[in-house]
């Protein structure tokens, strides 16, 4: 009996020893993880609108581990009221979504902040005018005596008289309703306005995927001047000088995901949808088969920015005074963090 009891009792002494350091490599296992995660840089991106087939990249980044395997933590954020701009200006976000003619404002003049463009999301500007077919709005002269719905920013009115001017149309004849459209296929079935400012990508793909019968045609087509970069990564300035290399792990993680959706647009949707279910799926894929051919276009290196291309845009406002300072050449990008 004795002897049974003295086994009884080292049996319990061994489970509870192998209990102790089961707990003990538990803790480590956890601790490890944590000081993994520690090690790890904290990014936050701020995006300029709700989830879009603009954004795939970033989230297939995300969901491939793209940013994990560079040593980065990316907390993907919605925009406020007042736009990414003001986040990753004020450090509160070290990226952001942006674009050339409306981040103007944070990059010169008495407004100016810490922030400049770091990569092309997208390599051509596909934003354009788009009504219904047959409407005689094919081309820019056709909206002279037609409803263009318009957010009342000189940039865009100074847009929209150079094409129509151009073409030998008089500005003056477009009748201008102060409207946000959100829905561009019930707004033109409505007739509440006859003309949009689009990004085809999306808004344009959306009246395809609906079977409407739309005319468009895109600025750049009209005058070279209007294929500037939009939209764009932009980055607060003072935190990538201090982190170099955690800014160029950052694109570059990203230009993979982006390469990534430039390979795989169905896999890419598939990935976006698990991000924003709410989203129309046949339009999310419809989309992405379109800027799958867009991202990068005719460019080797993802993300680059053409320094004439850029200037040139800032060029044109400067010569129709459109902004309350001289822009200076080679304002608010830089090609510096991308990767070769």
């Amino acid at each position: 009996m004795k002897k049974l009891i003295a086994m009884i009792l080292a049996c319990a002494t061994l489970l509870m020893v192998g209990a102790g350091c089961g707990a003990q490599n538990a803790d480590d296992s956890s601790k490890a993880t944590a000081d993994e995660g520690a090690k790890k840089t904290k990014v936050s991106f701020v995006l300029d609108w709700t989830p879009n087939t603009n954004h795939t990249g970033l989230y297939v980044a995300q969901e491939k581990g793209y940013f994990a395997d560079a040593g980065l933590k990316v907390e993907i954020v919605q925009p406020p009221e007042d736009g990414a701009e003001m986040l990753v200006g004020s450090g509160k976000a070290q990226f952001g979504v942006s674009f050339q003619d409306s981040m103007l404002p944070a990059v010169a003049g008495a407004g100016k902040m810490p922030i400049e463009a770091v990569a092309a999301l997208i390599q051509h500007n596909t934003s354009g005018i788009i009504s219904l077919k047959g409407k005689g709005m094919d081309s820019p002269k056709g909206l002279e005596g037609k409803k263009y719905a318009t957010w009342d920013l000189p940039i865009e009115k100074a847009t929209l008289k150079q094409v129509v001017e151009k073409d030998g149309g008089d500005f003056d004849k477009v009748e201008l309703i102060p409207s946000t459209v959100t829905d561009e296929v019930s707004a033109l079935e409505s007739g509440t306005v006859d003309a949009i400012w689009i990004f085809y990508g999306w808004a344009g793909v959306a009246t395809e995927t609906a079977g409407l019968e739309t005319d468009y045609f895109a600025f750049k087509d009209i005058d070279p001047v209007f294929d500037y970069y939009t939209p764009v990564v932009i980055g607060n300035s003072d935190w990538m000088k201090e982190n170099p290399d955690a800014a160029k792990a950052f694109l570059s993680a990203l230009k993979k995901g982006y390469e990534y959706a430039v390979e795989d647009p169905d896999g890419a949707a598939d990935i976006l949808l698990k991000y924003a279910p709410e989203l129309d799926g046949e339009l999310v894929r419809a989309s992405q088969k379109y800027l799958s051919k867009e991202y990068k276009s005719d460019v080797e290196r993802w993300g680059y920015m053409d320094p004439e291309r850029w200037n040139a845009f800032y060029n044109w406002i400067n010569e129709n005074s459109l902004f309350d300072e001289v822009i200076p050449e080679n304002t608010g990008f830089t090609n510096d963090y991308l990767p070769q």
